[in-house]
């Protein structure tokens, strides 16, 4: 029997410990994974034994963004279903982004794309000082745009505007530096690093975060509107069944270089 692309079990503390579980294809998500990803949070939302969420991926990486070969299939698909896909992701995105509890992400290995969206819906990320990162879906000709308003959040306007145009990776000292990453550790310490922050937040009374952290996300006019939403979800939706992304999933495909690139 095949296992969860999320795993998620529960600790005597009330540590809800959800694992990105596709390491064969270093936690690239697809369609299976944001669902059980969002029922998962969904169950324990209002679940008062659970105080804290943790969100790892499970192998060398973090979370590698979208699984390219689904996104093709997808692409190929009509456009009432990949409206369908992208408001699938961007519902998962935005319900843990105002979770009511304290979400914690701990990155090791590649966050790429849809990864570092994920990790900038969390209150707090620890990762490795090895860990890399890069917002990459224009270099396979996609548009991050249901991601966007998290990133702006997370990293600042101004670095959006570089890193997810150049699509260039960065290290986890440069994420620290923009704020996307809160706290570095080396490699294999992961836990222990993180182990301070959570006794911290066990001890923060479970009713005060979760009306703290709802104020602050709407005095920051960080709650996106449902227009704004619907627009970002409709620009992600055709973006990829454009010819544009489909010269960009073929030449992933074909380990080769897309047509717009000109070298010399």
């Amino acid at each position: 029997m095949r296992e969860a692309a999320v795993l998620s079990e529960v600790d005597s503390r009330g540590v809800l410990q959800l694992s990105l579980n596709r390491p064969a294809v270093n936690n690239a998500y697809n369609g299976e994974m944001i669902e059980q990803l969002a029922a998962a949070l969904e169950v324990h939302a209002d679940d008062s034994a659970v105080r804290l969420v943790v969100i790892q991926g499970r192998g060398r990486h973090f979370q590698a963004g979208a699984d390219l070969q689904w996104l093709d299939q997808v692409r190929q698909a009509d456009a009432a279903e990949n409206l369908r896909v992208s408001r699938q992701t961007a519902m998962a995105l935005v319900g843990l982004n105002q979770y009511p509890k304290p979400t914690l992400a701990l990155v090791q290995g590649g966050c790429f794309g849809g990864g570092i969206g994920l990790i900038a819906c969390c209150d707090i990320v620890v990762a490795e000082t090895t860990a890399r990162f890069a917002i990459s879906e224009a270099r396979w000709g996609l548009i991050a745009s249901i991601i966007l308003p998290q990133l702006n959040a997370a990293m600042g306007l101004r670095q959006v505007r570089r890193y997810a145009l150049s699509c260039e990776p960065f290290d986890a000292r440069r994420a620290l530096e923009m704020g996307l990453v809160h706290e570095l550790c080396d490699p294999g310490r992961l836990a222990a690093s993180a182990a301070g922050i959570m006794e911290y937040l066990l001890q923060s009374a479970p009713e005060a975060i979760t009306q703290t952290k709802y104020h602050a996300l709407r005095v920051a006019g960080l709650e996106t509107g449902a227009d704004d939403l619907e627009g970002l979800i409709e620009s992600h939706a055709s973006k990829r069944r454009s010819t544009e992304s489909m010269e960009g999933l073929a030449s992933f495909r074909e380990k080769r270089d897309p047509n717009w690139y000109r070298n010399g």
